[in-house]
């Protein structure tokens, strides 16, 4: 090939990975920043207290509740996150996180009603049973691997606004005193800014370009290609929706329709469950919240599931003789244009300063060999350390 067509293929693909990273940013921007919202509410409503009870302690209970806990909530696998890493940071073991978020981007009240509406009452409640399933084994497993500590939490106690009390010397009447609600509101979106987005920001946009340029190497074509049924129609399905960004509502439409095609329900459902719960934006962020060792588990643990779950639901669908046809529509709720632009420029804007930090370490060395400040570094908060 010719120097100059192998210049022009090069720059045909990477302006088509461009456009797709950017359709990607444009479908997760909203996502996110309700994320971003929802774990900077947390921080400030959410006790410490509260979450070191619950999903700080115990191998089994703190994952279960932490499953449960993500089920209902209407969040995406990016919008997850920072709500994931407020809980962490609040004292959530590492398997609570886990269950968390898995549990909370494969179901949620709005997907698990649109599966009801474009799908039929089989799939819709087989799909936050197996959401559950997949949590639990990851985040048991996880507990397993790497025990959370015996020792008791001290959670830090301190006011969660403004460090105006360490709430220990002061009675819990008088700590909620202390600021009008306005005022937390506005400083939990502060929090989420700032703190909870400069933990995210590299990861994230290193997953968008990445997710990009899979994209554009994966042909749509193979979506609706050998998925009639059986194991290899689920491991095909499963290499569909692993690197892939779509969030559990999205995807519920894409399944109805690849039903129709002939797409078995069992291949089908693990496209609903990997799809939202696995794609590159979230697991580079994972490695950096979680570690290496937690994602790996993560993300054996929603295959091997995802699998089973869809060889069981095929079975149940070819036991009882129902066809998984459905009627298909649209979804009743499209986030409009102008909502979709102006949140993604509000991330773009907020993006500014915590990338020009990570492009500013690149160039000037600091005395800490990850680059991060001291103060980040004493805390674990770079590597969201347990």
């Amino acid at each position: 090939m010719e120097p100059d067509n192998i210049m022009e293929t090069i720059i045909t693909f990477m302006t088509a990975a461009g456009l797709q990273s950017w359709y990607v940013l444009l479908e997760a921007a909203p996502y996110i920043l309700f994320g971003l919202l929802v774990g900077g509410l947390l921080k400030i409503f959410m006790s410490p207290t509260y979450v070191a009870q619950h999903l700080g302690h115990g191998r089994f209970l703190s994952v279960v509740k932490a499953a449960l806990f993500g089920i209902p909530i209407p969040l995406c696998s990016c919008g997850v996150l920072p709500a994931a890493a407020a809980l962490k940071k609040q004292g959530a073991n590492n398997g609570a996180t886990t269950a968390f978020l898995i549990s909370t981007p494969e179901s949620g009240v709005d997907s698990i009603s649109i599966t009801y509406a474009l799908l039929d009452p089989i799939l819709t409640v087989a799909r936050p049973i197996a959401a559950f399933a997949s949590a639990f084994v990851a985040g048991f497993t996880e507990n397993l691997v790497n025990p959370p500590s015996a020792a008791p939490i001290k959670p830090n106690l301190s006011c969660t606004v403004d460090n105006c009390c360490d709430g220990e010397d002061c009675s819990p009447e008088e700590h909620a005193r202390h600021h009008s609600f306005p005022e937390k509101i506005w400083h939990g979106l502060k929090y989420a800014a700032t703190d909870i987005w400069d933990d995210l920001a590299g990861w994230f946009f290193m997953g968008i370009f990445l997710a990009g340029f899979i994209t554009v190497l994966v042909p749509d074509e193979l979506f609706a290609t050998y998925l009639g049924g059986g194991l290899s129609s689920m491991l095909l399905m499963l290499a569909f929706g692993l690197p892939l960004y779509i969030c559990a509502t999205a995807s519920t439409p894409i399944a109805a329709a690849l039903i129709l095609k002939g797409v078995s329900p069992g291949a089908a459902l693990v496209f609903l469950l990997v799809g939202p719960a696995t794609n590159v934006t979230s697991l580079s962020v994972l490695v950096g919240l979680l570690g290496k060792r937690a994602t790996a588990i993560y993300l054996v643990s929603i295959a091997i599931v995802a699998v089973i779950s869809g060889l069981m639901l095929d079975a149940v669908y070819n036991s009882f003789g129902i066809s998984a046809r459905a009627v298909v529509g649209q979804a009743a709720e499209i986030l409009p244009h102008w909502l979709v632009l102006g949140s993604t420029l509000l991330l773009l804007i907020l993006s500014i300063r915590p990338l020009a930090k990570i492009i500013k370490g690149w160039f000037v060395a600091d005395d800490k060999e990850c680059g991060c400040s001291s103060e980040s570094c004493e805390t674990g908060h770079h590597h969201g350390a347990a």
